[in-house]
């Protein structure tokens, strides 16, 4: 399963947008319960939709975008015929409404941006678009992020908790860190810029190294980043801190994998989970003898700063 396809993808956005003659996009607009978004985001790349945006966990209304074709009629039966048998398994989804519009190129290319301001995640961070000017003023790290095919512009909630673990994490000077399952770069980058001697990152999905690569270029760090696809399994090294914001199947699955990875008194944080999972990475924790020393939450999503015992 690719760590960065794997539908946290509430914020996923492919930006393969300015190919000449281009024939434009249908815009798909689904107004249904969030709890639902996970298994539509699947199914809407499933059917070739190439960006996916939801604003938060609590706004019922989901956008997709899909490449203009003439039979818009049949995406529409399709999205109707999926929405209709996704109640069974969800039946609080309860009514949805669903509209189909198209976009010319021109719209869609001074349109899209809208879905990524300049956003202050603490005190400490901002992140901005790469297209917009940093503040004369600022203090604080400034990480530029070109919104790409990877999860992770610092917008969602589990990206920011993760952001925000990194920051108050309790770590050696000469310490390490490993995150799995990159997709935009975005922690690696913040990794450097907090003072990690080491930083390693790695995500199955090589696309999703192509756009980290370039934010990793976007911004001037005081530590390269070794970044690649190489597997966990693969991976022989152990590190202070490893991240991994992924979604809990992943986690689960490469459990044994995450421990390994992190040094004795290392710290290994987890999100991309809901409030209600954090029982099933709990009993992993226990199971590999770790100990789970803050859970921070925020709207539906869970991070777990976890220690491993030295």
């Amino acid at each position: 399963m690719p760590f960065t396809k794997a539908v946290k993808g509430i914020a996923y956005f492919e930006v393969n947008l300015t190919e000449n003659n281009h024939p434009g996009w249908i815009e798909i607009s689904i107004n249904i319960d969030p709890s639902v978004h996970e298994a539509l985001s699947a199914f809407l790349f499933e059917i070739g939709c190439e960006g996916v945006v939801s604003e938060s966990f609590n706004d019922p209304t989901m956008r997709a975008y899909l490449q203009f074709h003439q039979d818009m009629e049949e995406t529409r039966n399709r999205l109707d015929l999926f929405l209709h048998d996704i109640k069974e398994i969800f039946p609080e989804a309860g009514d949805y409404t669903l509209k189909l519009d198209r976009l010319e190129q021109q719209d869609w290319d001074t349109g899209w941006r809208k879905f990524f301001k300049p956003d202050q995640v603490s005190d400490n961070l901002l992140i901005l678009p790469v297209w917009e000017p940093a503040p004369a003023t600022s203090t604080c790290h400034i990480i530029k992020i070109d919104p790409g095919p990877a999860f992770g512009t610092g917008h969602h909630p589990t990206t920011r908790m993760c952001l925000m673990a990194i920051e108050e994490a309790t770590l050696p000077d000469q310490w390490t860190m490993l995150d799995v399952g990159t997709g935009s770069g975005i922690l690696a980058i913040y990794g450097s810029m907090l003072g990690a001697r080491e930083v390693v990152a790695i995500d199955n999905d090589p696309e999703a190294v192509r756009w980290a690569q370039r934010n990793i270029e976007i911004n001037e760090l005081p530590v390269p980043i070794d970044l690649s696809t190489t597997p966990i399994e693969e991976v022989k090294k152990t590190y202070d801190m490893v991240m991994g914001n992924l979604i809990l199947g992943t986690i689960l699955e490469l459990f044994d994998n995450l421990a390994r990875v992190v040094s004795p008194d290392g710290l290994l944080i987890l999100s991309g989970i809901l409030r209600e999972q954090v029982s099933d990475v709990e009993k992993k924790v226990i199971e590999y003898g770790l100990k789970t020393e803050k859970v921070n939450y925020m709207e539906e999503w869970a991070c777990m700063i976890v220690r491993k015992k030295g």
